[in-house]
């Protein structure tokens, strides 16, 4: 299945706002997973959505704090994605290795140069085309 640029419906139900304690939770499993992606500290700002350095190194130490929309948006993402990732590969790695892989459906680009790109609506198209290869496509 090739990818595609998604098109993304903002939900504006505030039953689907996440409260300030949910955004830290987020923010720590983000890190976690970034981590997990071997991410450089520049390559995890740029997929925070420009995050800056300062800033990053704050949420190294904990100190998560003021997350916006936009940034509670692309760690909701970057979360179904790692989801998808899981539900394709049995073994954890396989996935976090994948991501860093030339893909043909991506342009003989990785998911990481896709992420990387900088918009939310890379995220969203990535997360969508995980989600619809998900029973096309079974890893072992």
């Amino acid at each position: 299945m090739q990818f595609q640029q998604a098109v993304v419906t903002p939900v504006n139900d505030a039953s689907s706002a996440i409260s300030d304690d949910e955004a830290d939770a987020l923010a720590r499993t983000t890190m976690n997973l970034l981590k997990a992606w071997g991410l450089t500290d520049a390559e995890a700002c740029r997929l925070l959505g420009g995050m800056s350095a300062r800033r990053w190194e704050r949420w190294k130490d904990g100190a998560y704090g003021g997350i916006r929309r936009d940034l509670r948006t692309r760690m909701g993402h970057l979360m179904g994605i790692h989801k998808g990732l899981r539900c394709l590969f049995k073994e954890p790695t396989r996935g976090y290795v994948w991501i860093r892989k030339p893909n043909s459906a991506f342009g003989d680009q990785s998911a990481l140069q896709v992420m990387l790109r900088g918009e939310i609506s890379d995220l969203a198209a990535l997360r969508v085309w995980l989600d619809a290869n998900r029973e096309v496509w079974r890893a072992d």
